[in-house]
């Protein structure tokens, strides 16, 4: 037998010997979070179930705010990458992005994640990780070449779950004045 990149290949392969990749996968080759909850693109029944996803998470009604983004998101000219994902068949969580071919200057094609929820009573099931996943798969095949966020400074839970998705502060620094 010949080895080969830990496959085992048969000297006899012109006898029509069959590779069996159905073993035992490694440990770090598990079920992606994705492939366990379904992830799907955001469609314009999904308001209500996003409204009361931010209400469960944020105490606020923010209907206004989630109607102007899923008109953007479905209607605009802009690329948007928005997706939801679900459990027996009820929205469970979902991730508002869009990708920016440069601002401020810059060449680079961008994804910025506006808005990013779980409902609390589906959080640490990798609802989030699901998101993020099926977020950075589309983006890929969009040939995105970063994406950002902001995050309030004292939301740990959001800094946390970012750090663990393996993001990391950002080199550019955020200004802001207020005119009042």
């Amino acid at each position: 037998m010949a080895r080969s990149t830990g496959i085992t290949i048969p000297q006899h392969v012109g006898e029509a010997a069959e590779i069996n990749y159905s073993g035992q996968a490694a440990a770090d080759y598990g079920p992606l979070a994705r492939d366990r909850i379904p992830v799907r693109s955001m469609a314009e029944g999904d308001l209500h179930a996003l409204v009361a996803i931010d209400r469960r998470i944020t105490g606020r009604d923010r209907a206004e705010y989630f109607q102007r983004k899923l008109a953007d998101a479905l209607t605009e000219s802009d690329v948007r990458v928005s997706l939801v994902a679900e459990l027996d068949s009820v929205p469970v969580g979902f991730v508002m992005a869009r990708v920016d071919l440069g601002e401020f200057g810059r060449v680079e094609t961008t994804a910025v994640i506006d808005t990013i929820g779980v409902d609390p009573n589906y959080q640490n099931r990798g609802v989030g990780r699901a998101l993020i996943s099926q977020l950075l798969t589309n983006l890929g095949t969009l040939r995105v070449e970063k994406v950002r966020t902001e995050v309030d400074w004292q939301d740990h839970d959001l800094l946390a779950y970012l750090d663990r998705s393996r993001f990391i502060p950002s080199q550019q620094l955020c200004f802001e004045r207020p005119l009042v």
